[in-house]
């Protein structure tokens, strides 16, 4: 019942969490796109789980969210890389015979993947990509949300993207996340003995 201190994952951090899915098998994809989808567009995983082909838009490079937590939705951006590994499991769906009314992150056989599944992989994951930290679902979102701080991404966009009902939850967010410019401040400090 201990609520520990978020810790964000670096860029390689996740690049070798990603390598680690198989290319070739299709799970292994899923997982890669499931992984780019919760990292980059910073969605929760019940969010993300409960995705359908309709709330995907490449050409406008959007994901709509249609039952955010309050059950809120919202219309989050996708970069164009994220794009590429989640058309590549589509693209294998597809392939497969899984139509349009399955989840976007199923099964096979068409069956939604459960988020408990995903607690147990991530961890799984990190472990073979050798990474130290606890890696979790919300820990992507947790990434994805220091990363766009550290770009300089005005905290209203960033309060949007992530779906925080007011900027003070994004802003308390983002100051537990990020401490560098307190840090920073604290190491230009002069003072001798």
């Amino acid at each position: 019942g201990r609520k520990l201190p978020p810790e964000p994952l670096n860029p390689d951090e996740v690049k070798a969490l990603i390598r680690v899915c198989s290319m070739r098998a299709a799970t292994g994809i899923r997982n890669r796109a499931l992984i780019a989808t919760l990292y980059r567009a910073g969605l929760r995983i019940s969010e993300a789980l409960a995705l359908y082909p309709k709330d995907l838009d490449p050409a406008n490079s959007t994901v709509r969210v249609l039952h955010g937590k309050g059950d809120k939705a919202r219309v989050v951006g996708l970069d164009a890389g994220a794009w590429a590994i989640l058309q590549n499991w589509l693209d294998r769906r597809t392939a497969a015979g899984i139509n349009g009314h399955a989840r976007v992150f199923c099964t096979l056989r068409d069956k939604p993947v459960k988020s408990a599944y995903v607690r147990t992989l991530l961890p799984r994951l990190a472990r073979k990509a050798g990474i130290d930290k606890r890696v979790h679902a919300h820990g992507l979102r947790h990434t994805h949300a220091y990363e766009l701080a550290g770009e300089g991404t005005p905290l209203h966009v960033i309060q949007a993207q992530l779906g925080h009902a007011s900027v003070a939850t994004t802003d308390r967010y983002i100051r537990h996340l990020n401490p560098a410019a307190v840090v920073e401040a604290m190491k230009a400090r002069a003072w001798t003995l």
